[in-house]
């Protein structure tokens, strides 16, 4: 059983925050079984709170704090005296987390008059150039016209791979070969006043290590071009070496933000809980993999309610809305109201929508108590076995399975190299999602919309939202009047 955190589909398992994650999820079980506490039940757990953040890699100031508050908190009467003194040490626990981290998402700035200039620094192998496109990317989703500019001119071939990037991305790449980095900085920016580019990302030279010769440079760009926002890219897998670079770079060069790369590689993830606090800069924006969507605004509470697998169904909507083709929702809508029918194209191509949103585990991940669900119950190969089976039929089959009769089941499960059992599950499976449609079809014109509610509202009442501290099933809104 996997802990919370960023899943990497190329290694297919759990990384930031998973020993983390586990360790807290321990503690709290153990809390939760005494029923009544006393202050030593409390302190006891904070010292094993104290070892996991440690061994989180978290900073030892920063673990000795957070502790101190938890403690202080959880052992007042009110807590220890409440129904569930168990309930409320963990929703402390949470505060607390979300206050280290930030609070809310940090913005990123904007300038009164374009363009918007950000300045992207970091050292060698952070994932500066990428990441710099990725941010690109989503500023581009956003309605923005982002430009990237190649001031790096020294590492072999950092302008051809930021023209890859950004040509991927499908932002502008402005480089001027490896001329002196603070024209091309500066005529970035006059270029981007030009043509009508209100953001422009300057993708800066990095070194293996801090020196005076990059910090100079970085000061002289710096100076050129008057940045709304330097933005540091660190690397997690560093750990506590990312919060000392951070702390460096600030001092030297007076830094705005963190970008935070490669978090689904930190199996510890303590530095993500120390940058704020450690150099008094938020993280805005963190790398979770390759890919360039693979790219997310930094949300402190988000991120706590991930540690204590708790679930991120916010970020989850946002993933299946940037994913998912809103021509074939609304098509399967029309589909549903119009003509009351749901085949096996559609569920094709429900298949391959959830598809684009990652893995069953990154998905089942984001929500409540999803954490605790055996990796052997989220099979991904179970995608490709009914694709294979779906894909084995005629057209004239999905369009009405009712049709299959033994022998067309025998000709199915050879084709897709399933068994006939396959394909009588995926069949009696079919039906029971076809009539829960046809009941949303009458749903969504109005005709059952109230018993709908009044079932949908009795299954999210039978959920066990225990797990979340202070959180309640959430309102669904009233069914419409005939």
């Amino acid at each position: 059983m996997k802990g919370s955190g960023y899943y990497d589909e190329k290694e297919g398992a759990f990384m930031a925050f998973e020993g983390l994650s586990e360790k807290l999820n321990n503690v709290f079980k153990r809390l939760k079984s005494h029923g009544r506490l006393t202050e030593a039940d409390v302190k006891e757990a904070m010292r094993e709170v104290r070892l996991a953040l440690l061994e989180a890699d978290v900073s030892y100031k920063v673990v000795k704090d957070f502790v101190a508050k938890v403690t202080e908190k959880a052992v007042g009467e009110e807590v220890l005296s409440s129904l569930t003194p168990a309930q409320q040490v963990i929703k402390i626990v949470n505060e607390e987390l979300i206050a280290l981290m930030g609070n809310d998402n940090a913005r990123l700035a904007l300038a009164s008059k374009p363009p918007t200039v950000i300045m992207m620094c970091g050292l060698q192998g952070s994932g500066k150039t990428t990441h710099s496109a990725k941010l690109a990317k989503m500023l581009k989703s956003e309605g923005h016209r982002p430009m990237l500019a190649a001031c790096d001119i020294y590492r072999p071939a950092a302008i051809q791979q930021l023209q890859v990037v950004g040509e991927k991305a499908g932002v502008k790449v402005f480089e001027m070969g490896q001329i002196d980095p603070v024209i091309i900085a500066k005529q970035a920016v006059r270029y981007a006043k030009d043509y009508g580019h209100d953001y422009v990302l300057l993708d800066t030279a990095g070194r293996l290590h801090i020196d005076t010769e990059l910090m100079e440079e970085l000061q002289n760009i710096k100076a050129a071009t008057e940045p709304d926002e330097i933005m540091l890219v660190v690397d997690a897998m560093t750990g506590q070496d990312a919060v000392n670079v951070a702390k460096a770079f600030d001092d030297a060069l007076g830094i705005d933000s963190v970008l935070m790369s490669k978090l689904d590689s930190d199996t510890r993830g303590g530095a993500a809980l120390s940058v704020l606090a450690v150099t008094g800069k938020p993280i805005k924006f963190v790398g979770m993999g390759e890919k360039l969507d693979d790219f997310e605004k930094f949300h402190p509470s988000r991120m706590a309610s991930r540690i204590l697998g708790m679930g991120d169904v916010l970020t989850l909507i946002e993933h299946a809305e940037a994913v998912i083709d809103k021509g074939d929702a609304e098509r399967l809508t029309r589909k549903l109201t119009e003509e009351g029918n749901f085949d096996m194209n559609d569920l094709l191509d429900q298949l391959k929508q959830i598809r684009k949103m990652g893995s069953l585990r990154s998905i089942v991940s984001m929500l409540p108590g999803g954490d605790k669900i055996p990796d052997d119950q989220l099979d991904d190969n179970q995608f490709n076995r009914l694709e294979a089976l779906i894909t084995s039929m005629t057209p004239e089959e999905r369009a009405k399975p009712s049709i299959i009769n033994p022998s067309r089941k025998r000709r199915i499960a050879a084709g897709s190299g399933n068994k006939v059992e396959d394909v009588n599950r995926l069949l009696k499976q079919f039906e029971q999602m076809q009539k829960v449609m046809k009941k949303l079809g009458g749903g969504i014109k109005g005709r059952k919309s109230k018993a709908m509610m009044r079932q949908a509202k009795r299954s999210l009442a039978g959920m066990d939202f225990n797990n979340v501290p202070g959180m309640k099933p959430p309102k669904l809104p009233k069914a419409p009047k005939k």
